[in-house]
């Protein structure tokens, strides 16, 4: 495939230490692509703007809410409709922490939010949903990854 020009996001797959639960959002149906679907809150980096910068502006656009970073679950590439130039999208997957309990909520972007353990996720989300693996994938992180990194993260950012 040629050199050109493609989109960059994130996606940020926020948890609740206290109750060990993941918020979920419905996308409203007015949406041009993925009406109706459920995910977390997701975004299009804007130029001049790191990852790190986007996922923390679109986390407050979406849930007004600030969060806390404890890793990077992965990375994703896909395209947004039509598999051509103008919709492909690589992005970056944080996984979050609220970083004030507070009062969380949507906008007119979505039209339901729910807070999930895993497993009730897995129930709601259709087969095959990349929130799925995007769950199981920051389960295992959680258990795996050392406190003294992910102390790290939170201090210092994943920023270089």
């Amino acid at each position: 495939m040629p050199i050109g020009r493609f989109l960059c996001g994130i996606a940020a797959l926020i948890w609740d230490p206290a109750t060990d639960k993941y918020l979920l959002l419905r996308r409203a149906d007015s949406k041009d692509f993925g009406a109706g679907a459920w995910e977390c809150p997701t975004g299009r980096v804007d130029q001049g703007e790191s990852f790190t910068e986007a996922m923390h502006r679109e986390v407050r656009e979406e849930i007004g809410a600030e969060v806390q970073i404890e890793f990077i679950i992965g990375t994703t590439h896909f395209y947004r409709g039509v598999e051509d130039p103008e919709n492909e999208l690589n992005g970056v997957i944080f996984g979050c922490s609220l970083a004030n309990m507070g009062e969380v909520s949507f906008g007119e972007e979505h039209s339901e939010m729910h807070w999930l353990t895993g497993d009730q996720a897995y129930a709601l989300l259709p087969e095959d949903h990349w929130l799925q693996d995007v769950i199981h994938r920051a389960e295992n992180l959680r258990r795996l990854l050392p406190q003294e990194l992910r102390t790290e993260f939170r201090q210092k950012g994943l920023e270089i």
